[in-house]
């Protein structure tokens, strides 16, 4: 995917997010939650949670909703317990589907997903059935209108701390990391003062596949309504968008 076709994705998504922000920040606050109950609330000996805290900034969630959502998560009352599932399947056209959820309940999530896919016309599949067609890496986004630095620096400075590609467009600058180097790469660059559009460790296709309009709209309402479900963190898939 290229990094003019990835930056107006973000801006789309961003767009959507700004008609449903309450959603948006609800979802983030069961990542900290999770965060938190894995491995405490403090981001410097946490560093998934540092990670989350990267991602609501880069969503625009206000520091102290970060806050006191890392508070509640660790407090005596938050005794509920998510956990972290993959359903697995194919949208139009064979589009392989991933979605990471996060539940407190396997079967009610999984009763959801699977009536989305039935509804778009795709079906959920067994595990592993797509998997093998995405790669895990980190990836961080930088609007080139809001960075303090120029080109030159900030791929110096990526690519110094373990990133292992940086690419530039007229609107955006792109670091891929391997997962293992991505907390380091990006905590680099937030130091440095660098704002990010985007910054988690995503599930990125290996190759990618062309729809036509009529079957491009039905898988966009396919990833919408997956995006909706409250238990749906993230939908990652291989159209060429």
């Amino acid at each position: 995917m290229s990094g003019h076709s990835k930056w107006h994705n973000i801006q789309a998504k961003k767009g959507k997010a700004d008609a449903a922000r309450g959603k948006i920040f609800t979802k983030l606050g069961r990542e900290i939650l999770v965060a938190v109950k894995a491995g405490g609330p403090d981001p410097v000996s946490n560093s998934k949670l540092k990670d989350v805290i990267a991602k609501c900034k880069a969503n625009n969630m206000p520091n102290d909703t970060i806050n006191n959502a890392i508070k509640k998560a660790s407090g005596e009352g938050s005794n509920k317990v998510y956990e972290e599932m993959i359903y697995e399947g194919y949208g139009v056209n064979g589009i392989a589907v991933y979605v990471e959820a996060s539940t407190d309940n396997k079967n009610r999530t999984a009763a959801d997903v699977r009536h989305v896919f039935d509804k778009a016309g795709g079906n959920l599949g067994t595990s592993g059935c797509v998997s093998y067609m995405f790669e895990q890496k980190g990836i961080i986004v930088i609007d080139k209108a809001t960075a303090k630095m120029s080109e030159d620096d900030i791929m110096m400075l990526a690519i110094e701390n373990g990133a292992d590609d940086f690419k530039a467009d007229e609107e955006c600058y792109e670091i891929t990391t391997a997962p293992s180097e991505f907390s380091v790469v990006r905590e680099a660059l937030e130091n440095a003062g660098i704002e990010f559009v985007e910054a988690e460790v995503q599930m990125v296709p290996s190759t990618t596949v062309e729809l036509d309009d009529a079957s491009a709209e039905k898988m966009q309402r396919l990833i919408d309504n997956l995006e909706d479900l409250d238990d749906v963190m993230n939908v990652y898939h291989n159209w060429a968008e």
